[in-house]
């Protein structure tokens, strides 16, 4: 029982931790300039990944960037790579929540999504929370990290 109470106790002080940071619960016409900039270039990205656009994707994407998905990680060249051949084809994804934080020359960008995507020929749709990392070099973003984490959804186990 007392297992039980100190598990409930951290679930709602994680979900109040979570709700009380910064960029949380903001609309998207309270973002700094800078933040504005980010959130534009996310879309843009997404745009980008939708319609194949790997010469514009090669320009964002920073050489040693990460990419996190259900089935693996790895690299910026084999991201190119699977977007060109469209192994996964990002059709569309319709984007719910945007929340973005700024430290010094980084700034984290959190999407909840709806994805649907071509994979292996078969389309899906799946909810995610996306992380984006971009990196300020030179005086320009570049994505450092994008990472998928699949949300459950009703029935889900």
């Amino acid at each position: 029982m007392k297992t039980i109470i100190i598990g409930l106790f951290l679930i709602i002080m994680s979900t109040q931790f979570t709700y009380s940071q910064p960029g949380a619960n903001r609309t998207p016409q309270s973002f700094t300039d800078k933040e504005q900039e980010i959130v534009k270039l996310s879309k843009d990205k997404w745009q980008w990944m939708s319609d194949k656009n790997v010469d514009e994707l090669s320009k964002l994407f920073h050489p040693k960037a990460e990419f996190v998905h259900m089935g693996g990680h790895w690299g910026t060249e084999q991201e190119l790579g699977i977007i060109k051949s469209g192994d996964i084809w990002y059709k569309k994804a319709d984007i719910h929540d945007v929340s973005v934080n700024i430290i010094d020359n980084t700034a984290i960008l959190l999407n909840r999504i709806d994805l649907l995507a071509e994979v292996g020929g078969n389309k899906v749709t799946n909810p995610f929370e996306v992380t984006e990392v971009y990196i300020k070099q030179d005086d320009k973003w570049m994505l450092g990290a994008l990472s998928f984490t699949r949300l459950l959804t009703p029935g889900d186990h």
